[in-house]
Formats: C-alpha cells, sequence, structure tokens
C-alpha cells in the first residue's frame, strides 16, 4: 500500500508540474509541440520520462514485496526456528505463551543455545500486547537437569570474568510479564535456579529439586544461594547448598519453593489456567504488582513499604483502578482497557 500510494503521488506531483509551467501531459505533447518552444518540449519529454522511470521502478518494488513472506508477529505452534525450544500461544483466549524446553537427549541440559533462544522468545512475547502470561516448561522426566557441564567445563576464571559469564541468564528475572514454571521431572543446579527466576512455580508430583553443584566443586552462580535463601530461609538452603541433597515436590511446597503440587499430566494444563486467569485482569496493574512483591527481596521492610504505598497511590491515576472499582460498587465484570 505506502508504495501504491507513492506511484500516485509521483503521477501526480509530474502533472501538477507540468500544470504549473503551462505544459499538457507527454502524451500530448506530439499533437501541440508548435505552440511552444523547442526547449520547453525538451523539459517536458524529460520531466515525463523521470517520472516513467520512478513510476516503473515502484511497480517493481510493489511486486517484490508482494512475493515476500510475511512476518508473524507472533511465534507460530509449530516451532520451526527454534533448535532448543519449542513456543505455542494457548488458552481460550490465545494469550498465553507458552515454552517449553527441548533438548530431550540432555535432560534439557542449559547450554548457550539454550538461553539466547529462550531469552529472545521471552523478548518477543514481552512485546506481545496479546499475551497476558507466560508459561515455561520442560519434559517430564526433567524441567532442566542444570547447566551444560560439557560446555562449561573448559571455561578460565578470566574468561568467566571477562566475558560476564552466565550473565545472559537474566531474561527471565527482567521479564515484566508474570512466569509460571511447570516443573516437571529434575529441576537441578541451573534449572532449580531458572524455576526459582519465574514468578510462580507449580511442581509435578515427581518433581525434584537440587543445587548440586557442590560435587562438581563449584557453587551455584545464577541465584542459588540467594533465591534459595529468601525463598525457603537459610538453614534449609544452607543444608542444599552444602550437600547437594535433593528434595521432592512435597517437600518443595512445605518449605514455600513451590505453590502448588500438580499430576504430571495436569501440570501444564493447570499452570496455562493460572495464566489465563491472571490475564482477565489489566495487564498494567499485573506489572506494578509483580513489581512490587519483587521489591520486597530487594529492600528492607520500610523501604518496601514505602515502595509498596507509592505503587498503590500511582494506580489512582489510571484509568483500570477506575474501571475496577466503579465496576465493584455496579456489580457487574470490570472492562479493563490497560491503561
Amino acid at each position: 500500500m505506502t508504495y501504491a500510494l507513492r506511484i500516485s503521488g509521483l503521477r501526480l506531483f509530474f502533472d501538477a508540474v507540468l500544470v504549473h509551467h503551462q505544459f499538457q501531459p507527454a502524451s500530448s505533447i506530439a499533437r501541440s509541440h508548435s505552440t511552444h518552444s523547442c526547449s520547453s518540449v525538451l523539459i517536458v519529454l524529460e520531466m515525463a520520462n523521470i517520472a516513467k522511470l520512478f513510476t516503473v521502478r515502484a511497480q517493481s518494488l510493489v511486486q517484490a514485496a508482494a512475493r515476500q513472506p510475511q512476518v508473524a508477529t507472533r511465534f507460530a505452534s509449530s516451532n520451526s526456528s527454534w533448535e532448543y525450544i519449542k513456543t505455542e500461544v494457548t488458552g481460550e483466549k490465545q494469550n498465553v505463551a507458552v515454552i517449553t524446553l527441548n533438548r530431550p537427549k540432555a535432560l534439557n541440559a542449559l547450554c548457550n543455545g539454550l538461553m539466547m533462544e529462550l531469552s529472545t522468545a521471552l523478548k518477543s512475547y514481552g512485546k506481545d500486547k496479546n499475551i497476558a502470561a507466560i508459561v515455561l516448561t520442560g519434559s517430564e522426566k526433567a524441567f532442566a537437569a542444570g547447566a551444560d557441564i560439557k560446555e562449561m567445563a573448559p571455561n578460565t576464571y578470566s574468561q568467566c570474568i571477562q566475558g560476564n559469564f552466565l550473565n545472559d541468564w537474566t531474561e527471565v528475572a527482567r521479564t515484566q510479564k508474570p512466569i509460571i514454571a511447570a516443573v516437571n521431572g529434575y529441576a537441578l543446579g541451573g534449572g532449580c535456579e531458572l524455576a526459582m527466576m519465574c514468578d510462580i512455580i507449580y511442581a509435578g508430583e515427581k518433581a525434584k529439586f537440587g543445587q548440586p553443584e557442590i560435587a562438581l566443586g563449584t557453587i551455584p552462580g545464577a541465584g542459588g544461594t540467594q533465591r534459595l535463601t529468601r525463598a525457603i530461609g537459610k538453614s534449609k538452603a544452607m543444608e542444599m547448598c552444602l550437600t547437594g541433597n535433593m528434595i521432592n515436590a512435597q517437600e518443595a511446597e512445605k518449605v514455600g519453593l513451590v505453590s502448588k503440587v500438580i499430576p504430571a499430566d495436569q501440570l501444564v494444563a493447570e499452570a496455562v489456567k493460572l495464566g489465563e486467569k491472571i490475564g482477565t485482569h489489566s495487564s498494567l496493574i499485573v506489572q506494578l504488582c509483580k513489581e512490587s512483591v519483587n521489591t520486597a527481596y530487594e529492600t528492607t521492610l520500610q523501604e518496601g513499604l514505602k515502595f509498596e504505598r507509592r505503587t498503590f497511590h500511582a494506580t489512582f491515576s489510571t484509568a483500570d483502578r477506575k474501571e475496577g472499582m466503579q465496576a465493584f460498587v455496579e456489580k457487574r465484570p470490570a472492562k479493563f482497557t490497560n491503561e
């Protein structure tokens, strides 16, 4: 359409020039050249030729554009563009994205390629206004059994420092939209850390969590000593990190690491339902609420309370706060506009 407008614009432009100079269109020059000077005729012919060249070029661009495949604004469910993950959009309103880690032979070990693809997918879904929440899952056997040790083993201290090793693993924690980890099977080392970067963890009945890095002569490097301690307390986190012992799904729920334990074959479906429930609310307010909860991990109680109160006050400048309260008073469902 843009090129078509340009073609029309060019034609109008050159017609206007001809009229301004009191010349006839090029097609009628042959019939009326006797009324004009030779130089005027040459000018008109030259301008007409230029117009023709521009028009032909623009038409060829339109035809070339028509032959190009349309760029998808959302990931297709075929996942043909990924090597290490699968992506799809699901839910009754098609507003929940599901990202599946897909390295079955390596128990979804987190290699650099996988983490780069995961980061790319999260950034894209983060910009998609149709997506309300994201579910991150693996296979029934393993959510992610850890980092790719074969890939990591050759690293040196200087390489880790200068390359800021693992820094690109943090896109999950930076994503503004809610992320639900649906954990089946093993979530060990980097896999456990990846799950803890998510906002909510649902676990299958046979899920196992652990930080076994101590057995490899190293320590957790993507949040294991920090997020785990905040989630389950110092004593239990210390025990897990110093021994490498795993805990099962039931114990993980008991200590507060996961919010719910679900039969393995129902896990992803339940996580999607949770995402759909979140999607019934204002995405703007959901984002503010998520930020406020996360702030509790970063500040003192008094600073956190102040942040929460100021954010609460800020909601009174939004159309969705006004609509939500008005709908409650009028006893009707709210119609949020995310503004």
